[in-house]
């Protein structure tokens, strides 16, 4: 029995490295103009009401977000499709979400003002520095990330953990602690 072959977008998801010239990237770069029209549109929004930020913000993400999210434009996103958010989740001002390799954020989730979840990185081989490597972020229930906070590929922050404003996060965060720095560490235990 023959196997279809992946697409590109769970090739990607995946955690393979993927080349700009790979016959597939044109479909990749169709949903990253999408995000940059989207972007711009809720980034110019008069922010009347949350229904109309969220209205786009769907768009952008290909679904429904639930009436309890609430997101304070500007908004940056170099793909949109692969961020799920889920109730009462709150993101402030100035974020970037670099989604290609997947961002969960579940019920209850904090984030700060200019927080970075960058999930797409390079391969070090300088023979392929110009391709893409993606691994997932995802930030538990009750999760909450301070200012100015970058967080990495591959990370997960644990159920009610707190980010420190400022902190590089570039290991998994275990649930119930408090991390800060650069690259972060655990400061206390909740």
């Amino acid at each position: 029995m023959e196997t279809q072959p992946r697409t590109i977008f769970a090739r990607e998801l995946a955690g393979e490295v993927i080349s700009l010239d790979d016959p597939d990237y044109p479909q990749i770069y169709a949903i990253i103009r999408k995000a940059i029209r989207t972007t711009s549109e809720l980034n110019a929004m008069v922010v009347d009401d949350n229904e109309q930020v969220n209205r786009v913000f769907s768009q952008l993400i290909n679904q429904p977000v639930d009436a309890t999210f609430f997101l304070i434009p500007p908004f940056y996103t170099d793909f949109g499709h692969n961020i799920r958010i889920g109730k009462n989740v709150f993101v402030n001002h100035a974020c970037t979400f670099m989604d290609r390799g997947g961002i969960t954020l579940e019920d209850n989730v904090l984030v700060g003002p200019k927080v970075n979840l960058i999930t797409t990185n390079h391969p070090t081989d300088p023979t392929q520095r110009r391709s893409t490597i993606s691994s997932p972020i995802v930030l538990k229930r009750g999760a909450w990330i301070g200012a100015n906070v970058t967080i990495m590929p591959g990370v997960t922050v644990g159920e009610n953990a707190i980010v420190g404003a400022g902190a590089v996060v570039t290991k998994d965060v275990a649930a119930n602690t408090i991390v800060a720095g650069v690259p972060a560490r655990v400061v206390k235990h909740l």
